[in-house]
This record gives structure tokens, sequence and C-alpha cells, in this order.
């Protein structure tokens, strides 16, 4: 839906206060309005159907607006038209049904493909559209007065929620809005957390690297659960464990890296016939790595069941069965190649997959010794030994002085670095190995995922701030705060992070906002606080 004056005019813009709830102020020669956005929630939590809310008050002044609702095509599948009921224009694109009701919001005709309208505002004047949508059901046509009434209580629902949001730690107005942009990205039918809510937004200027993210990562949902869990949010915690555990059941016996909201496997890609942003192609659905092989998922998934159980919760026989099997498995297929974290085309005995498998077994034992899971601890254990034995032997270069990307390799991944903070290594080879990544990857406070990457793409946000947490976790403290400090002000003007960042031009690239992003934020404003490593 577009909604701007008609004439040129400046933004200013926020979210109120402890919400999601944002308010754009448009400021022209002729006066100042203010508008206020909401997905707007019901008395009882969210609504079983879409309901946008744009409340518009005037300021000062006068402001003519314009707003249209004009759908697109789903990809090139349908063709959206108005279609005249009984109760007013509806417009259809497929199986999707939209209607746009308001207060003064002055409709006219927008053609058998849009709906439009104008309206001007004056000092206190107060407006308001509502666009409101369902697919493959029956639509609902939402009555203004309540649906004003109820951006109101979203207001309250979304401060109400971050008054009960435990965190007063450095950084704390950057962590909770990074909280609050993760809360956006859980599905709450399922308790899955979406990696984005967007797709094939462009990772280059140049083009080809345009992915879908609308999946759930086993990876994203281990640091959302340390989060959610140094927060006090039990409920979410409590459901992105058991979605991530009967997506496990519902698809295994294997463990795949991603699956679909609702927890199955997503399917093939697809390229669509649509322009892009800004032009730059592909636009695709569905993710290429589904099928591909990460064994540091398993530290991942382990990592998740320990911080669960030791933040007060006990597992039930099935799980605790299914997660002794899988660490049985781990002992043996750690040994095997794999496309590592970031979804590279060619296998090799990647670094920091080991260093997950390592996690994954150290993980086990810890949970079959609080009793939580049946197997042998002791095997574990040492099948832990073994890899970190077979890690050191093979993927620290003593000619780099640094753990190289993969085994035999002279190449470096940043990825390593989240392994001061699982534990693996927080000595001077950690140390040394963040000298020659900064040295080598990193442009500024910027730093890329892997050697040659800065030719492919924008520079890895999270990297950034793997980079804050392992500084802290080998005793460069000051480093850490310093380089914290920087990334946290590279946010833009609400607060929000992208999947990476331009650094010649700080262009934003990537799909927005990116979990991954604000997990690394938080995550690194824990461990600082954990080590005492505050502003």
């Amino acid at each position: 839906m577009e909604l701007k004056p008609t004439e040129p005019f400046t933004v200013d813009r926020r979210y109120v206060d402890g919400t999601n709830v944002l308010e754009t102020t448009f400021t022209t020669d002729a006066g100042t309005a203010r508008v206020t956005d909401a997905l707007v929630n019901g008395f009882a939590g969210r609504l079983p159907w879409v309901e946008l809310a744009r409340r518009v008050e005037g300021v000062d002044g006068e402001v003519r607006f314009r707003w249209c609702v004009a759908p697109g095509t789903r990809f090139s599948t349908a063709s959206p038209w108005v279609d005249t009921t009984v109760h007013g224009e509806v417009i259809r694109v497929g199986g999707l049904m939209m209607v746009v009701r308001g207060i003064a919001h002055v409709p006219e005709s927008g053609g058998r493909r849009e709906i439009a309208g104008t309206f001007t505002t004056t000092s206190k004047s107060r407006h308001l559209i509502t666009v409101a949508a369902t697919e493959d059901e029956p639509l609902h046509l939402p009555v203004p007065k309540l649906t004003d009434e109820g951006l109101d209580r979203t207001i309250e629902t979304w401060q109400s929620w971050s008054r009960d949001f435990n965190y007063r730690g450095p950084w704390a107005a950057a962590v909770q809005r990074s909280a609050l942009a993760l809360k956006l990205l859980m599905y709450e039918p399922t308790g899955a957390i979406a990696a984005a809510a967007t797709t094939s937004l462009p990772e280059s200027l140049g083009g080809g690297k345009n992915w879908d993210y609308r999946f759930a990562w086993v990876r994203d949902i281990a640091y959302m659960v340390r989060s959610l869990v140094r927060f006090g949010l039990r409920e979410e915690t409590h459901a992105a464990v058991v979605w991530l555990l009967d997506a496990i059941r519902e698809n295994g016996p294997g463990l795949s890296i991603l699956y679909t909201l609702d927890g199955s496997i997503p399917d093939d890609v697809r390229v669509r016939d649509a322009p892009g942003w800004r032009r730059i192609g592909p636009v695709a659905s569905g993710n290429r790595a589904v099928d591909q092989l990460q064994l540091g998922v398993y530290g991942d998934l382990f990592n998740v069941m320990r911080v669960f159980v030791e933040a007060g919760n006990v597992l039930d026989e099935r799980t605790g069965s299914m997660l002794a099997a899988l660490a049985n498995e781990v002992t043996g297929i750690w040994r095997q190649q794999d496309s590592g974290i970031w979804e590279l085309p060619e296998q090799r005995h990647f670094t920091s997959s080991k260093m997950g498998c390592w996690q994954a077994l150290k993980e086990a034992a810890r949970l079959g010794e609080m009793g939580q899971i049946p197997g042998d601890s002791e095997h574990w254990l040492s099948e832990s030994e073994a890899i970190h034995e077979w890690i050191l032997e093979n993927c620290w270069s003593e000619k780099r002085q640094s753990f190289v990307a993969w085994a035999g390799g002279d190449s470096l991944d940043a990825s390593v670095l989240l392994h001061a903070a699982s534990g693996f290594d927080r000595t001077w080879r950690m140390s040394s190995t963040i000298d020659v990544i900064q040295a080598e990857l990193g442009n500024g406070l910027l730093m890329h995922r892997y050697t040659e990457a800065a030719r492919e793409e924008g520079a890895f946000v999270a990297c950034s701030f793997w980079m804050v947490s392992a500084l802290a976790c080998v005793g460069r403290c000051s480093e850490a705060v310093s380089l914290m400090n920087g990334i946290v002000n590279m946010a833009n003007d609400v607060g929000l992070y992208s999947e990476m960042i331009d650094p010649q031009n700080l262009l934003f690239l990537g799909n927005l906002p990116q979990g991954l992003s604000h997990l690394a934020l938080i995550n690194a404003a824990i461990t600082l606080e954990e080590l005492n490593c505050g502003q």
C-alpha cells in the first residue's frame, strides 16, 4: 500500500517506545502530518485475519495525501481485479482477498486493479485507512472505529511485552529493539522463527546472490533460545523448542538445517518472473541449501537443548531418545566432508563444522550427566576429545598462526569465531586467529564471511558481532566494547539491520530485517555482560 503527500516532503521515522508500531512524520512546505502504522491485534491476541491500520493525524498546516492499494501478481501467477460485492469493493488476487475501509479516507475510483483516494490533513485532523486480507477463506470486513481502537490496544500490548522483557545490561536499547524485531519473525501458529520475512533482496548490486530466507534455520533457533532464556521469555522459548523437536521428528531420522514455518522440508528453488529490488534479479522462492549436509547444525541443536534444560525445563523420554540417537550419529558423521555454514556448493572438511560436532558431543554429554538423555556420555566425551585433537592437527595453520577455513587449506572463515563463545578455544590460538581474520576479512568495522567473499557480496553484519563476542572471550574487552559501539551505531534510522552492508557506501544489502544480524547483536551484548566487559 502506498501512502504519501502529493507535494515534496521530508520524513522522520521512529518506533513508538517499546513497540513495533511505526510512527512517520511527513513535513512539506505547507504543513506536517504524522502516520502511525500497525498490524493490529485483537482482545485475545493475534487476529485470524491480517489487518493493517494506518492512522494519519494532522500536526499543523495542511498536507494533501494520496493513497493507493495496488496488489502485485503473486510472481506472475494471478491478476488482481476489483470485484463489487454486496458489501462494497473487494480486491481479489487468486485466492487472496483484500478490502479497504477507513475514517475520512475519501476513496476514489482506482480502476479495475486498484483502490485509491486522497485526503488533506489539517491541525488536529484524524484519518484512518485499514487494509484487511485473508487467503482461501472468507473475508472479515473491518469496522474502522474498532480498528482505530485496536491500534491503541496494539501499542499497549507491545509495551506490556516490553515491560516483561528482562534485560537491563549494556546496550539495552539496541538489545530491546533487536528483540522486538525478532518477535515479528516468530510465527505464532507454530512457534517457528523465520530467518527473514523477505526474499531475493540482493547481497550484491551485481545480482545473482538473491536468496529466500522465509524459513526457519536450526542455527537461528539456537541463538534465539539463548536470548529468550536470558530475557525470561518462557512462552516463546517453549514454543520454539517444541516446534524444532516436532520438525525433526516429522522429517527425520536425519537433521535438516532449515524447515518451513509449519515444520516441513521446503520444496526446490523456483525462479520467479519478477523484476526484483531495483530490478536486480533473480527473484526466487525456496532455498537450495535444504539438501546440504552441514555438520555444524548438530552443535546448534544440542546447544539449544542444553540451554533449555538448564533454564528449568525437563525433557520427555521420546525427546531424550531422539537426541541420544543423534549424538551417536555425530560420533561417526563428523569425519565426513560437508558444505559448511555458508552453504557453499563444494564439500570440504570445514573447520567450523568440526567444531560444531565437538560442541554437539560436549553438550550431549552434559545432558546425559543431567539425566536428560540416555546413552554413553563417556563415549561422547571421548569422541569430542578426538575431534578436538583432529582440528588442532588438521585445521590449525602454523604458517598463518590461525584456524583456517578447512583442513589443509589456506583460506579464512569468520564462522570459526563462533567457537570462542562455544568454548572450543579461548587461548592464544583464538586470539591470533582473531588478528588474522580482522586483517584479511575486515573492512573497518565490517567483516566479510570468508576469503574472496568481498568480490561477490557485501560485508556480513553478524560476523562483526561474532568478532565482538570472540574478543571478549579471549579477554580483549576494550577492543570488544569499541567494536560493539561502532556496529550498534550502523543500524538504520529505526534500529534495524539487513543481512549485509556494502563497506564502500554503507548501503544495506540482503534481506531486511535479518534475524541472524539481530541475534548476533543480542548474543554479543549478553556475552559482554556475562564476561564483565560492559560499556
